[in-house]
């Protein structure tokens, strides 16, 4: 092992468990069963409390109600494998997880999903305001079964290579990214005009200057925002004062560059918790004050009161 995991709670599960409770019970133990706060006891069981309301009275542990319930894999590697996925700028894989952490394949994939489902955030507040500036952008990764692809664009004319090349044939990610700030991934069934302004319209504070490319589907709903500024990539602009897409942009490299050289295959039906992983780091970078170490605990944070059971062979 690094140094990295040098400290207690990465080696021993009882530190590792106290450290989980510092985290997740920062004002003391809370009965996942009835919400009350630190009205419990511990029993001669590790790790076990008990809740000391009457009409309560039972038995719960920090991991209860957590995307690490029921798990048999050890705590001190749960907190190795969240910080190893949080301090991985564009990840780590379930192979690399599983060698480096000595566990089967099949419970490390299923570590990484249950921890990408920690890191989702439910974006709740809308982006920019203030005159701020959001960029929005939408991209395409992984190839969408033929059977299941458009026969038409967006604007309803037929492809001129029956949509075998270009978008037509991959996944839409649109993409709002705060400058300076957060971003908020979508993976929409089709990238159209009338999605894609619901997204905009849903997630950005209309007080906002919103910066998007030429692209026709932000044209009708950028007449909404305080501003609607484009950039002209056709005509080879990339920038014109502080007008740009490179945020957002640069974001979609950070995103493909790890889906093709670290995971390089994603189901469809996973997509949303791969965009979810990397807006979390992107939304808890360096450059926003937060190192390693905090962006883990705050991924553990994230765990309390999520489950995520898979019942089917499929996995992709």
């Amino acid at each position: 092992m690094t140094d990295i995991f040098s400290a207690a709670h990465f080696r021993d599960d009882n530190a590792a468990r106290e450290y989980l409770q510092t985290i997740l019970w920062p004002e003391g133990p809370i009965c996942p069963h009835c919400g009350v706060v630190n009205h419990a006891y511990a029993t001669k069981k590790p790790g076990v409390f008990r809740c000391a309301e009457a009409e309560c009275r039972k038995d719960f542990t920090v991991t209860m109600r957590t995307v690490m319930e029921r798990s048999k894999i050890a705590l001190h590697k749960w907190l190795q494998a969240f910080h190893l996925m949080c301090s991985s700028k564009k990840g780590i894989s379930a192979h690399q997880l599983h060698r480096t952490l000595d566990i089967g394949y099949e419970a490390a994939w299923f570590m990484c999903h249950r921890i990408r489902e920690a890191m989702r955030d439910g974006g709740l507040a809308p982006l920019g305001g203030g005159g701020g500036i959001v960029e929005a952008d939408e991209t395409y990764f992984g190839n969408v079964p033929e059977a299941k692809r458009p026969t038409k664009t967006t604007s309803g004319r037929p492809f001129t290579k029956k949509g075998k090349t270009g978008p037509s044939g991959k996944r839409a990610i649109v993409s709002l990214v705060e400058r300076g700030g957060r971003v908020r991934s979508f993976h929409p069934a089709t990238a159209d005009g009338e999605t894609v302004a619901k997204i905009v319209r849903e997630n950005i504070e209309r007080e906002t200057r919103l910066h998007t490319d030429e692209s026709r589907l932000y044209v009708k709903v950028g007449a909404e925002f305080v501003a609607h500024e484009t950039i002209n990539h056709a005509a080879k602009e990339y920038a014109r004062g502080d007008v740009t897409t490179n945020t957002v942009e640069g974001y979609f490299s950070i995103f493909k560059r790890g889906m093709r050289g670290v995971y390089q295959h994603c189901g469809e039906k996973h997509l949303h918790r791969y965009l979810a992983e990397y807006d979390f780091r992107f939304n808890h970078r360096t450059k926003l004050g937060f190192n390693d170490g905090e962006r883990a605990a705050l991924a553990v944070k994230g765990a309390s009161g999520k489950r995520l059971t898979y019942r089917g062979p499929d996995k992709a």
